[in-house]
């Protein structure tokens, strides 16, 4: 049976950490607290692992899971073409809830589900979970818990559901308390690729927001209302 780790313990942190990182290199699922909701991580490059996150969700291909990443620097490592609107968004609210989907490097070796070429990514605002990342690497997280449920904001609400397709439970108590409940618990989801696709009269696509959570609209489009202002 999997163990749960209080991460407001410093020996348990630290055997919780150390066997999450062992759990991830071995292919398993370690879930993990972030700023939004809590997150069932897996190795992002190990095709047969991100299959049992998807698994253990009761989710399809069709459903891929998003990226966590420790830091800015690792968007351009990640992503074919990051475009200037999407680099002002990440400054304004990265770490934290938003997530944004870009063309995936073509160089990447994943396999993630049926992603048409795409690669959804947040740095999230949470110490335990951005410590992991830092020793792991970027990680597939989707929100910790069966599909079709309420996304786990507690360690215990996530055991309830996935149960012992976990390995290592990490427990950074209650999650997503600094956020607007009526916006959604889980992060702001945008869909940027449109804005590196130019029509014949050179007219630019537009950013989408394809989920609506912890970000509002209002403060996305004035953010990316500054940003093409600086540049016109």
């Amino acid at each position: 049976m999997a163990t749960i780790y209080d991460c407001s313990d410093q020996a348990e942190l630290l055997t919780g950490m150390r066997l999450a990182r062992v759990a991830i290199g071995r292919g398993e699922l370690v879930v993990v607290p972030t700023d939004t909701v809590y997150g069932l991580a897996a190795d992002a490059f190990s095709p047969s692992a991100v299959q049992r996150l998807l698994d253990a969700k009761g989710r399809t291909r069709q459903a891929p899971p998003p990226v966590l990443i420790p830091g800015i620097p690792t968007l351009d490592a990640l992503a074919e073409e990051v475009p200037d609107e999407v680099r002002a968004l990440v400054a304004e609210f990265w770490p934290g809830g938003l997530t944004v989907i870009l063309p995936a490097r073509e160089s990447l070796r994943w396999d993630l589900g049926e992603t048409h070429g795409t690669v959804a990514l947040r740095m999230p605002n949470n110490r335990v979970a951005l410590e992991l990342l830092s020793e792991t690497g970027p990680l597939a997280v989707s929100s910790a818990n069966l599909t079709g449920k309420t996304a786990a904001t507690t360690a215990a609400d996530a055991e309830a559901m996935l149960e012992d397709s976990v390995a290592v439970y990490l427990d950074g108590g209650e999650v997503g308390d600094d956020y607007d409940a009526e916006a959604g618990a889980g992060s702001t989801i945008v869909d940027a690729t449109g804005l590196l696709l130019v029509d014949a009269d050179g007219t630019r696509g537009e950013l989408k927001i394809v989920r609506h959570g912890v970000i509002s609209d209002e403060a996305i489009f004035a953010v990316l209302a500054r940003a093409r202002e600086r540049d016109s």
